[in-house]
């Protein structure tokens, strides 16, 4: 009995001790409570919370819609009409359009359309897996990445009303100047060939 008696008291102190232990990490990790000098009220990348309307990454995303250099149809009933493809003086491509439910139900986004790099999985829904094809320079390019991994695109998107439009984004790095002309690709749609102004 006493072996017994010795056994059960070690286990007791030890689970003690790694509670004692475990409380004390916790308490050093703790929050801030305002010492700190980092913005809280930002993100590069809100997380998606399931409604039907994306979340706004900042800047004017709003596309103009003046001018329609493709529309993509999909055959799961989105469609893409593409208003702008324009080269910043940084040395980036953005462009812009929006997305548009064609069917009479509401429509959810396919997965597809968020890439494979773990990186922007973790990221949500997004049109994070479309790229840029340049035929002539025979390259392709990715929509870029913020300094946190994050897809520099629209993101939040999980669900599109019926009739419902969305306006969408998304930055590149810019082709050569003498590129005129790229290949959009989004995954599940079939690819357009658009101008860069």
């Amino acid at each position: 009995m006493s072996i017994r008696h010795g056994v059960t008291t070690r286990r007791v102190a030890t689970a003690a001790l790694l509670a004692t232990a475990l409380s004390l990490s916790l308490t050093a990790c703790g929050g801030d409570e305002g010492g700190s000098t980092k913005d809280k009220g930002s993100s590069s990348a809100p997380a998606a919370t399931g409604n039907s309307k994306p979340q706004d990454d900042g800047g004017n995303t709003v596309p103009d819609t003046s001018k329609t250099l493709a529309t993509i149809n999909g055959s799961n009933g989105f469609q893409f009409v593409i208003h702008g493809a324009s080269r910043d003086e940084g040395g980036f491509l953005t462009v812009t359009g929006t997305l548009k439910n064609t069917m009479s139900k509401k429509l959810f986004a396919p997965i597809q359309w968020n890439g494979q790099e773990s990186n922007v999985k973790r990221t949500g829904p997004s049109l994070g897996g479309t790229t840029l094809v340049d035929k002539a320079g025979k390259k392709r390019y990715y929509v870029l990445r913020d300094t946190d991994g994050f897809p520099l695109t629209t993101t939040g998107i999980t669900g599109v009303d019926a009739g419902a439009e969305v306006a969408v984004f998304a930055q590149f790095p810019a082709p050569p100047d003498s590129t005129t002309q790229v290949d959009l690709q989004i995954p599940l749609m079939p690819t357009a060939t658009i101008e860069i102004s």
